[in-house]
């Protein structure tokens, strides 16, 4: 492992810092507020009773695959597409120096689509979570291993208080035990069938950046219940997606598959057909076994 990829989560948790610091100087936060007090609600994120769903992501260029997408046009494109093929909500990297991301893109992408558009990004203040808000998400993505207890819980109950769904992202067991009794303590995740709060296994460590399919099956004992869980990475297959629908996760988050697909709304479809075949099989296995 090179120093620097040891070091990727640190140095874009400081990225994100620098990014905040300068976009509040620029823009101070209660006149956010105020705007964002002002907008209407944004779409629910509602799973489906099928067993199974697709968080799809739209993004430039990743740090393990390169360039994804020559422009943002293809980005709203991409947007439309996932959303004929099933897609529940959809995730946008915004951010800049890896991902080749902007909040432009959020807009453009919440703008096109009729499911909640998540900002996914190295989060670390409260004021991001206002951008996101004012840039039309539904969502946001938190990763607990770059905030501690007490700014995890603060940043969940800002993302609740801006009326947006939080998907949390844990990399190992460690990390999934503080994420769940932060979740538990925020209240229910789920309210009249509206989302307010993901549990995400991310099967690429971004302390690291490898990749460990196997990382699913290990924590899939620990998932806990009431909690919607999504697999994050790794999945590029309607085997994947079978797989992980197997072993329990609610919804799986694909990014490069899908942008390099050159049918990205038929293998959305594909992806969610395989996971609900397996979830409804799952299920049928356990009621024979009850």
């Amino acid at each position: 492992m090179s120093a620097a990829a040891g070091n990727f989560l640190a140095r874009m948790a400081a990225s994100s810092r620098v990014r905040s610091d300068a976009a509040e100087t620029r823009r101070p936060a209660e006149p956010l507020a105020r705007r964002a007090s002002r907008l209407p609600p944004p779409p629910a994120l509602r799973l489906s009773p099928q067993g199974f769903d697709l968080i799809a992501e739209v993004k430039r260029r990743s740090p393990s695959a390169g360039n994804l997408a020559a422009s943002a046009l293809r980005i709203a494109a991409q947007a439309r597409n996932y959303v004929q093929g099933g897609a529940v909500a959809l995730s946008v990297l915004t951010e800049p120096e890896e991902f080749a991301g902007d909040l432009a893109h959020l807009k453009e992408v919440a703008a096109a689509a009729t499911v909640p558009a998540m900002r996914k990004d190295f989060l670390v203040s409260p004021y991001q979570l206002l951008e996101a808000r004012v840039a039309g998400a539904g969502g946001v993505l938190l990763i607990a291993a770059m905030l501690g207890d007490r700014e995890l819980r603060e940043m969940l109950r800002a993302t609740h208080q801006l009326g947006l769904f939080a998907l949390v992202e844990v990399f190992d067991r460690p990390d999934l035990d503080r994420a769940v009794a932060v979740i538990r303590a925020a209240g229910p995740a789920v309210v009249d069938g509206r989302c307010r709060t993901l549990l995400g296994v991310n099967c690429r460590d971004l302390r690291t950046l490898q990749v460990d399919f196997g990382r699913f099956a290990g924590l899939a004992p620990h998932l806990p219940r009431g909690v919607p869980t999504v697999a994050e990475s790794g999945v590029e297959s309607p085997g994947q997606a079978a797989r992980v629908a197997g072993l329990g996760y609610d919804v799986a988050l694909v990014g490069t598959a899908l942008m390099r697909a050159s049918d990205p709304g038929r293998l959305a479809g594909e992806l969610l057909a395989a996971g609900r075949a397996s979830a409804f099989e799952s299920a049928g296995q356990l009621a024979r076994r009850s």
